[in-house]
């Protein structure tokens, strides 16, 4: 199994490489900076050199033929302005669900945030992004192309996993590991049942598995 991933440097990605690469699978990570090949070498993943907010639709596409599933965990960080939450968490993700469409590439898994939404209000830089995610979240929902699934996590920790979640609809807020969040990603590939799922994700009581089954109706 072949599965592109969008922003391949992040803490959550690189978390994510490594646990599709233990299971035998091939991970590929898009990133913009060549510096990080190493990085995603040593987490078993092919690093691909490709600058999502400037590739073209067919550019992107290229990367993507072949693949099994496309995961969008890029993101324009924390000490980005709000400029570059448009360009990135919105454009980008955009830019990488036509290009999934274009390459046939069906299972489209993307990490947004919970409390996404279009239509948040607020002029301050975290207000903007929830606008963009939100934004990029209903664009990939509308795509017929695509059997996507939306996860979004609350307050991101780098706590050692403990592989018990909350995965729901809705969950009401709290932190989750970025550990946790790549296991449910994990599962998430693995289970195909769970496209059309919007998801919002929290630390629980459930092992992984058993919350990514129960979501899915299996």
């Amino acid at each position: 199994m072949r599965i592109v991933i969008a922003g391949g440097h992040g803490q959550i990605a690189l978390r994510l490489e490594r646990l599709l690469a233990a299971r035998g699978y091939e991970a590929v990570g898009v990133i913009r900076n060549p510096q990080q090949s190493e990085d995603l070498r040593a987490a078993g993943a092919e690093p691909v050199i490709l600058d999502l907010e400037s590739a073209s639709v067919e550019e992107a596409a290229e990367v993507l033929r072949g693949a099994d599933a496309a995961v969008f965990a890029a993101g324009a960080g924390p000490n980005s302005g709000s400029a570059r939450k448009d360009t990135v968490d919105r454009g980008a993700a955009v830019l990488f669900a036509d290009a999934a469409e274009r390459a046939g590439v069906r299972r489209y898994v993307v990490v947004s945030s919970m409390g996404a939404d279009p239509d948040h209000r607020g002029d301050e830089v975290f207000d903007i992004y929830l606008r963009a995610k939100g934004e990029a979240d209903a664009y990939v929902r509308s795509r017929s192309g695509l059997d996507w699934t939306i996860l979004r996590p609350g307050m991101l920790t780098n706590d050692a996993g403990t592989g018990r979640v909350l995965l729901a609809a809705s969950t009401g807020r709290g932190p989750v590991p970025r550990d946790d969040v790549a296991a449910v990603l994990r599962e998430l590939l693995d289970t195909p049942a769970t496209a059309g799922l919007t998801l919002e994700l929290i630390s629980g009581d459930k092992p992984v598995a058993v919350a990514v089954k129960d979501v899915a109706g299996n």
